[in-house]
């Protein structure tokens, strides 16, 4: 097959008053003739097209242009080539571009296929078509976005023109947000991609947090000098979820008001969707264990001495200084309303769970932690899930000029069905605020049904739309159904979605949709594969 186009600008200043003469013509004739004329509906076609396109030259500063486009078609064989036309013609067809055999004048379109820049005259006006500057542009067959971002760290090749792809998600100029959503089968390469982005974030010396509930990332922690962190019934480290953290102040709200709306959050996940009286005494007694402890609303509360003393630094409460679970399980056996509420802590403080019961015992102070919570099991893991994407939220908040990210795999467990509007909120909340911090949060999941099942999937788009970085690795057919629902997808990108091969992903990066494939170097491999 051979696939010749030719492109002839016309002038602007004609065109315009040609079209509109014939825009004054038929639309008189339209007014008058309406009734009797038996071409009304193409007369009134031609007549909204002539308008249409002189607006966008007037209007947009776009060109009119005579597109050409002769295909030619060979075979050795007279019947392999008449199945040969009427595929091409069958499949044009069905894309509503419409083909005229060039009976008779085979041999001009031969002359004008061949690269002599001749656009024979004998075809000329059967094969001509309108086209404006901006479908002429879609029109040319070998172009393919490419993104190479002056700062960017490499991703991969486009898969049609071969182009590096370099993507520099912390710029503010370019980018809305640095946010990413990863979306993909097992087996996809989807945590590859994730881990090979962690080395080379590393490497630039960007903080970096990712909770891990499949403990897929702890050997990147050995390899890459960052820390493990693990809570399970064999571990021997604790956070304690009462904490409230210095950094962890919000510009709306006191430390305790701020602290009391996650813990509501978390609470919801123990106790299942709680009603809003349940909420009010449960927040009674929240307050109580507090005051308890000497902290209350006010935030000079939460200080160990006197912060109005001139010269002297104010020194932040510990761990140690604060609440934890089983105050809030003893002050809830004292309230008949609330006893239900502290039957279901039972295994948080004196069952399987005990180890959520304890004061924080580690210092977190490195560039790459990995939060490890594969040993609380499927049921438990959303409670790990959320106390360190709180942890990691207050440590990204403590410094907005250095650069951070924070990493959520199996994102669907905080903000689908098995969570609450109150957690799900929570993560949307540093989507949509974390860049003012310097950082980027990014959403992993294989279960995009899942990501969507909360209140009719509010929450699943509101992280997509604040993702300026989405990038799709092979899906299921009902996943990619379910994402068209919430994203502009159009049907050759589901085909695409729905055929990529492991390590081949497709990309929305800003306004540019590119297929690209995944590319590693030597020692990259060796540091993810390596066991």
């Amino acid at each position: 097959m051979i696939i010749s186009m030719f492109y002839e600008k016309q002038d602007s200043y004609k065109t315009i008053r040609e079209l509109t003469y014939h825009i004054g013509t038929v639309g008189v004739d339209l007014k008058d003739k309406n009734e009797n004329r038996t071409d009304v509906d193409i007369a009134t076609f031609t007549y909204n097209d002539a308008k249409y396109i002189r607006r966008e030259m007037q209007v947009n500063n776009e060109d009119l242009y005579f597109l050409y486009v002769y295909i030619t078609l060979f075979s050795d064989n007279l019947n392999e080539l008449e199945y040969i036309i009427n595929k091409v013609e069958g499949i044009t067809s069905s894309l509503g571009i419409q083909t005229r055999r060039a009976n008779f004048r085979q041999e001009q379109v031969f002359i004008s296929s061949l690269p002599f820049m001749i656009n024979h005259f004998d075809v000329k006006n059967a094969s001509r078509r309108n086209i404006l500057t901006s479908g002429l542009v879609s029109t040319y067959p070998f172009i393919s976005s490419s993104i190479f971002d002056e700062n960017g760290i490499y991703i991969g090749n486009n898969i049609y023109n071969n182009s590096k792809i370099f993507v520099d998600r912390y710029n503010t100029e370019k980018y809305k947000n640095a946010n990413m959503c990863v979306f993909g089968t097992s087996g996809a390469g989807k945590s590859y991609y994730i881990k090979l982005l962690i080395i080379r974030y590393r490497l630039l010396g960007i903080d970096q947090f990712i909770v891990d509930p499949e403990r897929e990332y702890n050997n990147l922690a050995e390899q890459m000098g960052g820390i493990v962190i693990k809570i399970g019934a064999t571990a021997d480290t604790y956070i304690n979820i009462f904490d409230i953290r210095e950094n962890s102040i919000e510009e709306t709200k006191g430390y305790l008001a701020n602290k009391i709306s996650k813990l509501i959050g978390f609470f919801n996940l123990v106790f299942g969707e709680l009603n809003e009286e349940e909420k009010a005494l449960l927040e009674e007694k929240i307050i109580n264990c507090y005051e308890n402890k000497g902290i209350n609303f006010d935030d000079n509360t939460l200080y160990k001495n006197d912060t109005n003393k001139i010269n002297i630094k104010p020194i932040f409460k510990e761990s140690q200084d604060m609440p934890i679970l089983e105050e809030l399980y003893d002050i809830l056996s004292t309230d008949e309303k609330t006893k239900k509420l502290q039957i279901k802590l039972i295994p948080f403080v004196k069952g399987s769970l005990r180890f959520f019961n304890n004061y924080t015992n580690v210092k977190i102070k490195n560039k790459l932690i990995i939060a490890d919570i594969y040993e609380l099991g499927e049921e438990n893991i959303k409670y790990g899930m959320y106390i360190f994407t709180e942890l990691f939220w207050d440590l990204i908040k403590e410094d907005r000029d250095k650069k951070k990210a924070i990493y959520l795999d199996e994102i669907w467990r905080l903000i689908g069905v098995t969570s609450n509007k109150e957690v799900a909120s929570f993560i949307y909340k540093i989507f949509k605020t974390i860049r003012k911090y310097g950082g980027s949060a990014t959403a992993i999941t294989q279960d995009v049904s899942d990501l969507f099942s909360l209140e009719n999937g509010a929450y699943g788009k509101s992280i997509l739309n604040n993702s300026s970085i989405k990038t799709f690795f092979s899906l299921e057919e009902e996943n990619i159904l379910l994402l068209k629902e919430y994203i502009q997808l159009s049907e050759k990108e589901s085909i695409e979605i729905k055929s990529l091969k492991r390590g081949e992903c497709l990309m929305f990066v800003g306004d540019n949709h590119i297929l690209s494939k995944v590319e590693t170097a030597d020692y990259e491999k060796e540091i993810i594969n390596k066991k």
